[in-house]
Formats: structure tokens, sequence, C-alpha cells
């Protein structure tokens, strides 16, 4: 969501981003960041049932079980972006506006804020736990059993097969897993943040 933004601003030497304009970058950046850890956890979910599962995927996975997966996704996201946008917009603003970063985020927000950012900062802990960490184990669970299943596949072309089907899916898993741990879990120093634009 930040990089057309973000591209066009380095292409026009322009660096400037109202409030407003900050706040629904950073909405709508969590919003897709939430919706990609909750669809990357159906996903590992559908593997699941189609390789340990097969004989009852297709009640399991039915169009039904599909739409309310992804309008659970879509909730959850919305409600996590909604409470960051919200909660950010009780910090008072007082000191130098320019953000550490190429995009606004909560992080670097912090860092400009000259009131407490306790709460706020509680909040994008507990956010993390529910949001990352809670569909990370579920993936990890889910391809556990999926590689514990395909280990007894007795035919090498069946298990190269299965695990042809989960190596897109696992990569995507890795890289917004890796990039989002390598970004979020150091919140406060300025030195972090230079860091951060390298790998985040």
């Amino acid at each position: 969501c930040p990089v057309p933004a973000m591209l066009g601003r380095l292409l026009s030497h322009k660096s400037t981003i109202s409030y407003d304009a900050c706040l629904s970058q950073l909405f709508f950046f969590h919003l897709l960041a939430g919706m990609d850890c909750f669809l990357l956890t159906a996903m590992a979910y559908d593997r699941f049932l189609a390789i340990c599962r097969p004989l009852t995927y297709s009640t399991r996975m039915n169009q039904k079980v599909q739409r309310m997966l992804v309008a659970v996704s879509w909730t959850c996201a919305f409600t996590n972006a909604l409470t960051h946008t919200i909660a950010l917009t009780t910090l008072n603003f007082c000191g130098p506006s320019e953000i550490n970063h190429f995009y606004c985020d909560l992080p670097q927000l912090f860092q400009l804020s000259c009131s407490s950012t306790q709460l706020n900062e509680l909040l994008l802990f507990v956010a993390a736990a529910v949001m990352a960490v809670a569909p990370l184990v579920f993936i990890s669970v889910s391809y556990a059993h999926v590689v514990a299943a395909v280990l007894q596949i007795h035919s090498a072309e069946g298990r190269k097969k299965a695990f042809s089907t989960c190596g897109s899916h696992l990569t995507v898993v890795g890289i917004f897993y890796g990039t989002g741990v390598f970004s979020y879990m150091r919140l406060g120093s300025g030195e972090s943040s230079d860091k951060e634009k390298g790998g985040g």
C-alpha cells in the first residue's frame, strides 16, 4: 500500500505527507498486512486438509467455509487496523515532524510523540501476538502435520508432488514473516529505524 506513494515521492523529490494521509496510509498498511496473516493461515489450513484429510477435503473446504474464512479475515484485519489508527489519534505530536522512515508506521510515529506511548506499544504487542504470532504457530503446526503425512508416502514422485504444492506458499510465508519480524521486533531506537529502511 505505501509503495506507490513512496515511489511517487522519490521521483518527485516531494517528501511531505499530511496528517490525514499519514493516518490513511497507516490504516491501509495494517489492514492489508492483517489480511495477509489470516489468508496465509487459511491457505495453510487448506494444504493441511488437502494432504492430511483428502477424503473430507470437499466438505471441510467448501465454498461456504471459504467465504467464512475470507469474511473473518477481513473483519479481524479491519478491526485491528482501525484500533491502531484510532489509538494513534489520541497521541500528541508537538516536536519535530520528520518521520524516520519511507512511510507512516507505528514505531516511527511513536518516536515523534510528546505524550506517553506505553498504551499504544502494549496494543501493538498484543495485536502482534494475535495477528502474527498465533497465525504463524497455526501455520507451523499445519505444516508439521503435512510433512509427517508426506514422509509416509512411499512413492518419491508422490512426495515430490505433495511438497511442490506447498513450496510457493511456504516461500511467501517465509518472506512475509521474515521481513515482519525484522521490522517490528526492535521498537524504539532511531538506529533500528535506520536499519528497518533497508530491510522493512
